[in-house]
């Protein structure tokens, strides 16, 4: 099961942004908590990392800072508070003309309806890689990224939505080579990590939780408990999001009837998948598949959607 695929087809359901970002003197920027995945890449200069929870780190060329599932974090010219920096915009203003202090290339994913998939979930919320620990192809594609920028033509829309996904592929590779890591939920207990290969192999089949625990070989009652300590959701939910996900990226990149969609996630009927996908997105499958996706307003949307509810799908 190639869990990165997956979920980089997750979010490939909301919008595509990238920006060229140049500052000089003194300045900052507060990204809130949103519903996706991004990540900055430093072009030229030196600036600094500020987050709640650790002292700010410094950044160099060729840096980059991975955003999995949209943590609340800032950029600055000089260590600072999170709280101090003014929150960042998403208009499309030229860069700063004649030479930078500070350049940076922000790209990301924005999603309207759902969360981020599991599996980004997992991931710490700010995760830096630095060019000092091998090769990386971050540099290229950036470079890539920033010409399509500067002068976008025919194509451009499905340019930028490439570059983003090989962007963001390459940058949590290169996490994981760097943390000898599988291609995997970043789970590193053995019990959970063997449940969700089982899930994700099959997220269509009807399974029990009964079912998981006996693969796993601990008693049903245990294995749920010690699957919601760890991943923060008992396993029907987890189980519904993986589905759901699947189902959400079916629908933006197929025609395939609902019913066929429903069918192939494990449904029974239309109305059971429509009645789950509801609960996950706040809309209708059809509506889904139809609602152009457009950007916030602003870099700092707030998550919005409820989680969904349990997944009748999933048995005990």
């Amino acid at each position: 099961m190639d869990f990165l695929s997956e979920a980089i087809g997750s979010v490939r359901t909301g919008r595509s942004y990238a920006r060229r970002v140049t500052e000089t003197g003194s300045w900052g920027m507060r990204y809130d908590e949103f519903t996706g995945s991004g990540f900055h890449v430093v072009l030229r200069g030196r600036g600094w990392l500020v987050t709640e929870d650790a002292p700010p780190r410094a950044l160099r060329p060729g840096d980059v800072v991975l955003v999995a599932a949209g943590a609340r974090h800032g950029l600055s010219h000089a260590p600072r508070a999170l709280r101090e920096l003014p929150p960042a915009t998403m208009d499309a203003t030229a860069p700063h003309p004649g030479p930078a202090d500070f350049e940076f290339l922000c790209g990301a994913y924005h999603l309207r309806r759902g969360r981020a998939y599991d599996y980004l979930a997992t991931l710490p919320d700010i995760v830096v890689t630095s060019p000092e620990k091998g090769p990386s192809w971050t540099t290229s594609l950036a470079e890539l990224l920033v010409a399509d920028l500067s002068a976008p033509g025919p194509g451009a829309d499905a340019t930028r939505s490439a570059l983003v996904d090989l962007l963001l592929v390459h940058v949590v590779r290169q996490w994981l080579r760097d943390n000898d890591t599988a291609d995997g939920p970043y789970v590193d207990d053995p019990v959970i990590a063997s449940a969700l290969r089982h899930i994700h192999s099959a997220p269509y089949a009807s399974w029990r939780v009964s079912e998981l625990s006996a693969a796993v070989g601990m008693s049903r009652t245990a294995f749920t408990r010690h699957f919601t300590r760890v991943l923060g959701k008992p396993p029907r939910d987890y189980l519904t999001g993986v589905r759901l996900s699947r189902a959400a990226r079916l629908l933006r990149e197929s025609d395939a009837p609902l019913a066929a969609v429903a069918r192939e996630l494990g449904y029974s009927t239309e109305f059971a998948f429509g009645s789950a996908f509801r609960r996950e997105y706040g809309i209708s499958p059809g509506r889904f598949r139809d609602a152009p996706d457009t950007l916030p307003p602003a870099a700092g949307a707030v998550r919005g959607d409820p989680l969904a509810t349990a997944d009748p799908a999933l048995s005990g």
